[in-house]
């Protein structure tokens, strides 16, 4: 039996480099925004439900998500409605991938882990953190999206103390190095749990 490791952290926090941190220790990782974009792409199982109530995001055959942001901009129950399709699919996604995955720690990369309620899945849970000016920085420095978008993204997460109160495990990932030893030691407790269990 795989232990369930859910790691989660708000935006800019460093969870991707962290899920990799841990694929690089012999995880398995399933991650929740690569599933989404598994599904939304073309022929993928979110592309019918979607078009049928949004047509014009899937005029090309695949969800556009840049048109899901402008909708989502212009009129918030949007969200609700894309939320309540997308989020069966992807739990239906995490389940398929538990039971195909052979690794002793199976670790679930979900952003909004809390938000969602599937934390309770988990064995464990960990929270990645860091500054805020640190957090701020690494977003914006991508140029992905403007400091309003990046606003309003954290508007929506949990705020990250309430997130590290529920977490088994912090770890904080203000430098590669620091992050890489807690990722060590939370696997080392993790074994120790698992040969205890």
């Amino acid at each position: 039996m795989s232990f369930a490791l859910g790691l989660t952290g708000n935006i800019g926090m460093g969870k991707s480099t962290t899920a990799g941190l841990f694929a690089d220790a012999g995880c398995a990782i399933w991650d929740a925004d690569a599933a989404v974009h598994r599904l939304y792409e073309s022929g993928g199982a979110a592309v019918r439900p979607i078009g049928a109530v949004f047509p014009e995001a899937t005029a090309a055959g695949f969800v556009d998500r840049s048109v899901l942001k402008s909708m989502i901009l212009n009129d918030k129950s949007v969200l609700n409605k894309i939320e309540s399709i997308v989020h069966p699919l992807v739990h239906a996604d995490r389940q398929a991938f538990r039971k195909a995955a052979t690794a002793d720690i199976l670790v679930f990369d979900i952003p909004l882990l809390f938000e969602t309620g599937s934390a309770d899945e988990m064995d464990a849970v960990a929270c990645v953190h860091v500054d805020p000016a640190t957090q701020r920085a690494r977003v914006l420095d991508r140029g992905t999206m403007s400091a309003e978008q990046f606003e309003q993204i954290l508007a929506k997460q949990m705020p990250i103390d309430q997130k590290l109160a529920q977490s088994d495990y912090r770890i904080e990932t203000d430098t590669h190095e620091h992050a890489r030893r807690q990722v060590a030691a939370v696997l080392d407790d993790i074994e120790r749990r698992m040969e205890h269990a």
